[in-house]
C-alpha cells in the first residue's frame, strides 16, 4: 500500500531531474500519472521532444503502474488546460499538481536581456499560475486537491547571476500563499520546496575557483534529485491535509522550514517622520536588524547531511 494509492497526479517537467525522481516515486507509491515534460533543453531554447516524457511513462507501466505522457509546455494556458483534462479523461480524477518544470538562463543583470528575463518569468512563475489556474476550479468543486510548487534559495536568499530566476521563484512563493489562504475553506492545499540537488540545472554552474568545485561536487554527492521527490510526494498526500501555505527546503536528508517574511522591528515617531529623522533615528536603530548580502552557500555553510 502507497500513500498515494488511487490519486491521480498531473507532474510538470517529469522528465528529467527531480521531476523524473518524483514521478518515479509518485508511481511506487500507488499513483496514477500524467508525466508531463516539454523536452527541451536547459535553457528552452528548442523546440523540444515527446522523449524524456514517454521514456518515464513507459518505465512506470513497465513496472506496472499507471502513466501517459504529454509533451506540451506549460508556459501555455490552453495546453496545461488540455493536459488537466488529459489526467480527467484517462483517469477520471486529478488530485495533486506537481510543478517542477523550469529552465535556466543566468547572467548579470546589468548583461541581462529581456528574452532572457521573459523566459525564465514564463516558464516558472507564468506556468505555475497557468497549472494552478487551469486546476483551481476543478479542484474547488470536488472540495479537494494540492498544489506543490517549487521555489528556490536563488530567490529566498539569494545568489548572483540569478535576478530573472530570483524573481520568479519568490512569485511563486508569493502565489502559493495566497492559494492556500483562499484554499483553506475548500480544502486544497498549496506548498512550496526549495530543492538542494544534484540536477542539470546544477550542472550548469560555472565552476570559477576551488571553493565552488568543492561546493560543487559536494551537492553532486549528497544533494539527489530523489531526496527531493519524498517531500513533493508526501505533500501530495492525504495524510498532509493540515499542512498548506509552507515553505520547505530539501538538503540532502534534512528537511527544512523556512520562515516567511514578519515583522523584524518597527519604530514610531508621534510627530511623524521626514527624511532627516529617518537617516538619524530610524535607519541607525534598526541597522543591527539589517539583512546582509550572504549567498546562500554562506547561509548554508554546512556540508549536507
Amino acid at each position: 500500500m502507497g500513500v498515494l494509492d488511487g490519486k491521480v497526479v498531473l507532474i510538470t517537467g517529469g522528465g528529467n531531474g527531480i521531476g523524473r525522481e518524483t514521478a518515479r516515486l509518485l508511481a511506487r507509491e500507488g499513483a496514477r500519472l500524467v508525466v508531463n515534460d516539454l523536452g527541451g533543453s536547459l535553457t528552452g531554447g528548442d523546440e523540444g521532444s515527446a522523449g524524456p516524457a514517454e521514456a518515464v511513462a513507459a518505465e512506470i507501466r513497465a513496472s506496472g503502474g499507471e502513466a501517459v505522457s504529454n509533451s506540451e509546455s506549460v508556459t501555455d494556458y490552453n495546453a496545461v488546460l488540455r493536459m488537466v483534462e488529459q489526467a480527467r479523461d484517462t483517469f477520471g480524477a486529478l488530485d495533486a499538481i506537481v510543478n517542477p518544470a523550469g529552465i535556466l538562463r543566468d547572467g548579470m543583470f546589468h548583461r541581462m536581456s529581456e528574452s532572457d528575463w521573459d523566459a525564465v518569468i514564463s516558464v516558472h512563475l507564468r506556468g505555475s499560475f497557468n497549472v494552478a489556474r487551469a486546476s483551481i476550479e476543478y479542484f474547488r468543486e470536488r472540495e479537494a486537491g494540492a498544489y506543490v510548487l517549487f521555489t528556490s534559495t536563488s530567490g529566498l536568499i539569494g545568489n548572483i547571476g540569478q535576478a530573472n530566476y530570483a524573481a520568479a521563484k519568490m512569485g511563486i512563493v508569493g502565489l502559493s500563499r495566497i492559494l492556500a489562504m483562499e484554499g483553506l475553506r475548500k480544502n486544497i492545499r498549496s506548498n512550496v520546496i526549495a530543492p538542494f540537488a544534484w540536477t542539470r540545472m546544477i550542472e550548469s554552474i560555472p565552476v570559477k575557483d576551488e571553493a565552488s568545485a568543492i561546493r560543487v561536487q559536494r551537492m553532486k554527492d549528497a544533494m539527489r534529485a530523489d531526496q527531493v521527490a519524498q517531500l513533493a510526494v508526501a505533500l501530495c498526500a492525504d495524510k498532509a491535509k493540515d499542512v498548506s501555505g509552507q515553505i520547505f527546503g530539501v538538503r540532502g536528508n534534512e528537511i527544512i522550514l523556512f520562515d516567511q517574511p514578519r515583522p523584524v522591528r518597527s519604530m514610531a515617531d508621534l510627530s511623524g517622520w521626514n527624511p532627516s529623522s529617518i537617516l538619524d533615528v530610524c535607519l541607525p536603530a534598526m541597522k543591527n536588524d539589517f539583512f546582509g548580502p550572504e549567498a546562500t552557500a554562506e547561509v548554508f555553510p554546512y556540508d549536507p547531511i
